[in-house]
């Protein structure tokens, strides 16, 4: 709830702009939770993901992100993972693709795993959206035990 209320804090300092909504020089940060036991790998049953997102719009409809997440197993150890990547938008309908990396690390072992999402970036005002994505990450681990598609759902806020 603290999260949610940061989050809704920068969104209320936010500017109004007439510019693009994904144009350049633009910052944005999200909150996220994912998985809800939607998450299928064979090596592990009940989780819950939450991710912190970071971005950087440096050319019109392509941002550079960051983020941070922790990992929740019910059965298995947690997991606390940092990334980067990069985001295409379609401006003509709020599609988005993207495509990162993130390192892994959990008490019994660290991985590296690349990523490719598409998700859709709703706009609740001018600067909040709502952003369900789909995901797939590919564990260098082992690709069998580790690997697996997503869903993500999350609170993004978008400020100059």
């Amino acid at each position: 709830m603290a999260i949610c209320g940061f989050v809704f804090s920068l969104a209320a300092n936010a500017q109004v702009q007439d510019r693009p909504p994904f144009g350049m020089d633009k910052y944005y940060v999200s909150a996220s939770l994912s998985n809800f036991n939607l998450d299928y790998t064979k090596a592990e049953s009940l989780k819950m993901d939450f991710n912190a997102k970071g971005g950087y719009l440096f050319e019109d409809d392509w941002m550079v992100t960051a983020n941070l997440g922790y990992d929740w197993r019910k059965v298995g150890p947690n997991a606390l993972s940092l990334g980067a990547g990069l985001r295409y938008y379609i401006e003509q309908n709020g599609l988005y693709l993207g495509a990162g990396a993130n390192y892994v690390h959990r008490h019994d072992f660290d991985d590296f795993l690349p990523s490719v999402q598409l998700g859709y970036a709703f706009f609740l005002n001018r600067t909040v959206t709502l952003e369900p994505e789909v995901y797939y990450n590919l564990s260098l681990k082992d690709h069998v035990e580790y690997s697996g598609f997503g869903i993500r759902i999350g609170l993004g806020i978008y400020f100059e």
